[in-house]
This record gives C-alpha cells, sequence and structure tokens, in this order.
C-alpha cells in the first residue's frame, strides 16, 4: 500500500506539471502574471473555486461545525464565497478605473498614492505568506496521518511541482492547473465524503445537532464572515483574476460560480464533521472530525482522500506562488521575467523551511485577518469620488484603535487590549473585527466629506 501511494501521489503532481507546462502564454510579464482578458467565466469560476480552496477546509469547517453547530458552519461558507461577491460588484469599475492594472497595491496607488501602496501591499504579503505556509503545514500533517509516507517530504514535492509550472507559465498555467483541479476536487470529495458517511454508525433519530446557543454561535459567525472576507480581499491571486477574465460579464458570472460551489464544498466537508459527531464517532481532542469518519472507512478509502488533500493545497499554493511574484513585480518597477521566476524560486526556500517545522500558523492567521480588516474598507473606498489619501490613512489608523479599543474599554488597559486582539487564546473573537470594520469606515467617510467639502474654499 505504501508503494501505491507513493505512485499515486507522484502521477498526481506530474500530472498538475505537464498541464501546466503546456499553458504557457508568451513571454511578456504582463501576461506571466495577468494573462490579461484571457479567461471564460466557467475558467474564472473553477479558478476561483479552487484557487480559495486548500487542505484547511479538512480541518476548519469540520471543526466549526461540531464545536459551534451550522450556524457556525453557515457563516464560515459565507465568508469563503463574499469576496467573490464583492469582487463581481466592484470588479467592473475596477477595470474601467484602471485598465491596464495587475495587483492590489497599484488600485491603492491609483487611488491614493505610494504610501497607501506599501501598507496594502505588506498586508496582502503578510496575508498570503500565511496562507502559503499553513497549506504546506496542513499537507505534510494530512500525509502522516492518512498514510505511512514521510510528510515532509511531500511538503518538498509539493512545493517543488507547482513551483515549476507556476515559474513557467505563470498566471496561465496557474488558472488552467485550476479547472482540472477544481473537478478533480469536487469528484474526490463526493467519493471519499459519500463511501465515508455510508460506514458511519446509525445517527439516532433523536440526537440533537451540535452547537452552542444561538447568541454565541452568531458572534462566531460573524466573526468568520467579516475575518474571512477581510482577509481575502488582500489576497493577491483574487485581484489577479479581476483582470485575467475576458471581460466584466465573465468576471461577474465567473464569481457567482465561483461563489456558489464554494459554500457547497464548504457546507459539505463541514457538514461531514457534523454527521461524524452524530453517529457517535470519537472525534479526537481537539476535534478532527474529517479524519475521524475515515476511521471505520474502507483501508482503501485513505488514499483518495490524499488525493483529495494533495490537489486541495496544489490549487491554492501554485495560485499563492504566482500571486506573491505579481505582487513583487508591480512592487518592484523595471523586474524582468527571468528575475520573476528567480524570486519565485527564492520566496519559496524559507516558506518550505518553516513549513516542515510542523507549526501552528491559527494565530498568526487571525492577526493577519484582523489587520486585513482594518483597511479593507478604506481601500475599497478608493472608488468612491470624494475619498482622498489622507482619508484613506486616517480611516485605516482608526481601524487599528478599533481593533484594540473593545479590549482596552474591558480591561481598562491599552497594552492589554493590544494583546486582546492579538488572540492569545487562538480564538477568533469579535469585538476586535467589528471595532475595526466600524471605526475604520466611520473614520474614513467623516475625513472625506470634512476634507472634500473644504476643497472649494481653499481652491478659492
Amino acid at each position: 500500500m505504501l508503494y501505491l501511494s507513493i505512485a499515486a501521489l507522484v502521477a498526481v503532481l506530474l500530472l498538475f506539471v505537464w498541464i501546466g507546462l503546456r499553458s504557457r502564454g508568451n513571454e511578456a510579464l504582463d501576461d506571466f502574471v495577468t494573462a490579461r482578458n484571457s479567461q471564460s467565466s466557467w475558467a474564472i469560476g473553477l479558478s476561483f473555486l479552487a484557487s480559495g480552496m486548500g487542505g484547511w477546509i479538512l480541518f476548519a469547517p469540520p471543526e466549526v461545525g461540531v464545536l459551534v453547530g451550522p450556524l457556525g458552519l453557515a457563516g464560515y461558507a459565507l465568508g469563503a464565497a463574499l469576496p467573490f461577491a464583492v469582487f463581481a460588484l466592484c470588479g467592473p469599475a475596477i477595470r474601467r478605473r484602471l485598465p491596464e492594472g495587475r495587483s492590489i497595491g497599484e488600485f491603492a496607488q491609483h487611488c491614493y498614492g505610494g504610501g497607501v501602496r506599501r501598507w496594502v501591499g505588506l498586508i496582502s504579503l503578510l496575508y498570503m505568506a500565511c496562507f502559503l505556509i499553513a497549506e504546506l503545514t496542513a499537507i505534510g500533517a494530512i500525509t502522516a496521518m492518512l498514510s505511512d509516507i514521510n510528510g515532509n517530504l511531500v511538503v518538498i514535492g509539493v512545493a517543488v511541482t507547482t513551483l515549476i509550472y507556476t515559474a513557467w507559465g505563470g498566471l496561465r498555467a496557474s488558472m488552467t492547473t485550476d479547472r482540472w483541479q477544481g473537478w478533480l476536487l469536487i469528484a474526490l470529495l463526493l467519493l471519499v465524503g459519500g463511501v465515508a458517511v455510508d460506514r458511519l454508525p446509525s445517527i439516532e433519530p433523536n440526537t440533537a445537532l451540535p452547537g452552542i446557543p444561538a447568541s454565541a454561535a452568531l458572534s462566531v459567525a460573524l466573526t468568520l464572515i467579516i475575518a474571512v472576507t477581510a482577509a481575502n480581499l488582500f489576497h493577491q491571486g483574487y485581484w489577479q483574476r479581476l483582470w485575467a477574465a475576458q471581460d466584466a460579464t465573465a468576471l461577474g458570472r465567473g464569481a457567482a460560480i465561483g461563489g456558489i460551489a464554494t459554500v457547497l464544498v464548504v457546507a459539505v466537508v463541514g457538514g461531514l464533521g457534523i454527521l461524524t459527531l452524530m453517529s457517535g464517532a470519537d472525534i479526537g481532542s481537539p476535534p478532527i472530525p474529517f479524519f475521524a469518519m475515515l476511521r471505520d472507512a474502507p483501508g482503501w478509502l485513505a488514499l483518495p482522500a490524499l488525493l483529495l488533500a494533495i490537489t486541495l493545497v496544489a490549487s491554492s499554493v501554485d495560485t499563492l506562488q504566482n500571486a506573491i511574484v505579481s505582487l513583487a513585480v508591480t512592487e518592484k518597477q523595471g523586474l524582468s521575467l527571468s528575475a520573476a521566476r528567480w524570486f519565485t524560486l527564492l520566496l519559496m526556500i524559507p516558506v518550505v523551511l518553516i513549513a516542515l517545522q510542523g507549526m501552528s500558523v491559527l494565530r498568526l492567521f487571525l492577526i493577519a485577518d484582523l489587520l486585513c480588516a482594518t483597511a479593507v474598507v478604506p481601500v475599497l473606498l478608493g472608488l468612491w469620488s470624494r475619498m482622498s489619501p489622507l482619508a484613506a490613512i486616517a480611516g485605516s489608523l482608526a481601524g487599528l484603535l478599533g481593533a484594540i479599543l473593545p479590549g482596552w474599554l474591558e480591561t481598562g488597559s491599552a497594552l492589554q487590549g493590544a494583546v486582546l486582539a492579538s488572540f492569545p487564546n487562538t480564538v477568533p473573537t469579535l469585538p476586535p473585527f467589528v471595532g475595526a470594520l466600524v471605526a475604520s469606515t466611520v473614520v474614513s467617510v467623516l475625513c472625506a466629506l470634512l476634507l472634500s467639502a473644504r476643497q472649494p474654499q481653499t481652491a478659492r
């Protein structure tokens, strides 16, 4: 079984390399990072699905489902899909404003100038680096749980194979593999979930759904919606697809396809965790219900489950690799295509070294999510004619203060408020996110209105 598993993993990874290498565009740097105006609505939709999914869906949605209940799971699914709705609504205007754009940083510069651009670029880079490390860490842990293969070898294997085709083919290679990976992950999820659920013990008719009180569940759901939505709006991989779409119609339809598919996938995976708990199976501590579900399943099902994990991780890793390179290219003017490829290679060295440590990055993820929440509204308000760089900067600073303020008011200490906003227990809490969003929105809008009201007087 060991050799069969190794052969299957190698075959799948080589398949992705073959698909990616055949999808190379021209030698232009712009095509490498944007594949501008080339992708249909289905290509965009499947790419949104595959690039947003990852090994995290085998851990987080099932755990939220069993600990918080269906309401928390619904919040997670909605949060994962809402960024696509934002791109569908705002994307056409962004494309009109910046037809030759390539990144969230360029959009920030177009609206506000270089200072805001550097801050936005830093937040985006931090978030994507956390995501990349988490995905590679996850596949190492999943491999160890489902097989006798050394997880570190798979971490290196995924990093190297995705690096080969993203460094060579750029965004076109990533999006072409996304289409295959999207269909493959749906098929494998249906196979693994269907067989595993069929082997679970029968659920008694009077078994209650898991969960916590409705008010607490709603708080967690809102936290997840805000955190996941805000963070994903700083995902440069999603911004690339905004310009890769053939036109605004393809972007809108693709966002709808990706959003609906994402909600369904997250709901199905989380629902499998809930069914596992309700069947009476031991889900472990900390709970890993998806993998507990496989415990009583046929032994052969471990291999499709491992292939599902590989597909999930590869689809997000290749997107993140190309997205980080795209961000670097747009931040460093004059960077050549050859230099961009070398940058892709070099950035993976520290990422892989950190991933091999098997560290938990949940707290870092939450901090990165909160940073995104402090700036997301000021950035998107750049589409409003009254916004100014000063209003955006003031709003972002107010967002930072708003994140700390709930803990400050609760404890009477600004320092303790900052500590609470760093999620010391690695538990997502609502007040810092609400504080960040409300403060950044209110201050941005008030500053914009006041400054625009004074502008005519200054001109006279």
